[in-house]
């Protein structure tokens, strides 16, 4: 009798193991599944090579949506409570701001937000810069010396330059850079420059990237563009006929950041929040510098090579949670007739 309660007792004890078993299985199941979704504004031939790092560095299975910043903002705000998105990695700080409005985000931890400088980070805590992205005129070296170039953005209204200044005004950053002038000068004057620019007849071009490319052909003189554009074609040409100008203090060299949220429809806040510590390593902050000619924004890190470090820049000190106001923007550009 004894014999067969002791064999009894052993098969329960090995039952309960199996059972431990099982359900320790189905929760390493369950975790291997989960999936961080970050939906982004940068593109996946500028930051698809890191993510894919990502995932082995962090054994994360991360998955990407990707699409314009604007687009995606909204689609976040529509989908709302039912979106499964965890992180919203944005090309600026005008749609990270939007959504901080509407309170879809979360906070940062503070540990992480002081990694980079106050002046690239919501004083709210809710989003933060990963990589700068300075304005600059870039000019054709073979049509115009530096002693010519404009001291302004309000030079280029100027007779001189009567279609010969390269703009584009679909381009999402060069709305978050109008954005910046309405908020440094006002509707009125912003209002006026677009005007006088479309009167200067400005020539009209889809993207940075091919504002770059008529520049080297000489098709204009002059080119509103971010300063990492000219480094793609400088690594297959150095000799390609192009050069930045920065003017002093004005909207035309403000420094938007390319950042992230963390949005408040999460459930992996903890992985989200180590995702946004790999990407402020001193390895991903070192991939922008090199690969994207970003401006890294951890402190302490060295700018791109062959460029002005960020702290000798003269850019204005706007205030990034003031570009979420993309809406009037884009009705101020209707109302000039520019876009």
């Amino acid at each position: 009798m004894m014999h067969r309660k002791s064999l009894l007792a052993g098969l329960a004890a090995f039952a309960t193991t199996l059972a431990s078993f099982a359900w320790f299985g189905d929760v390493a199941d369950a975790r291997q599944k989960r999936t961080l979704i970050i939906y982004s504004g940068r593109s996946e031939k500028l930051i698809g090579p890191l993510i894919k790092q990502a995932r082995r560095d962090l054994n994360l299975d991360i998955k990407v949506r990707y699409g314009k910043t604007s687009q995606l903002a909204i689609a976040l705000l529509e989908e709302g409570k039912n979106s499964r998105a965890d992180l919203f990695f944005a090309q600026d700080a005008g749609a990270l701001g939007a959504l901080e409005r509407r309170r879809r985000t979360l906070p940062i931890r503070i540990q992480t937000l002081r990694k980079v400088p106050s002046r690239y980070r919501s004083p709210w805590g809710h989003w933060m810069g990963i990589s700068g992205r300075a304005r600059v005129i870039d000019y054709n070296t073979k049509l115009v010396k530096r002693s010519q170039l404009p001291k302004n953005i309000w030079e280029l209204t100027k007779p001189k330059w009567r279609g010969k200044v390269a703009w584009a005004p679909t381009n999402g950053s060069f709305q978050s850079f109008v954005t910046g002038m309405r908020v440094m000068y006002g509707d009125k004057k912003t209002l006026q420059w677009l005007k006088a620019m479309k009167a200067n007849r400005a020539r009209k071009y889809p993207k940075n990237s091919a504002i770059v490319k008529a520049l080297g052909r000489g098709e204009v003189h002059l080119g509103l563009v971010n300063h990492y554009y000219l480094a793609r074609f400088k690594k297959t040409n150095p000799r390609f006929p192009v050069a930045h100008h920065s003017t002093r203090g004005d909207a035309g060299a403000m420094i938007n950041v390319a950042g992230v949220a963390v949005l408040k429809t999460t459930d992996q806040r903890k992985d989200v929040e180590t995702l946004i510590n790999y990407l402020l390593s001193r390895k991903s902050q070192s991939y922008f510098s090199q690969k994207t000619k970003e401006y890294p924004l951890r402190k302490g890190m060295r700018s791109p090579k062959g460029q002005i470090p960020l702290y000798r820049l003269n850019s204005p000190r706007i205030d990034l949670t003031k570009l979420h106001s993309l809406e009037q923007t884009l009705k101020l550009l209707q109302q000039a007739g520019v876009i």
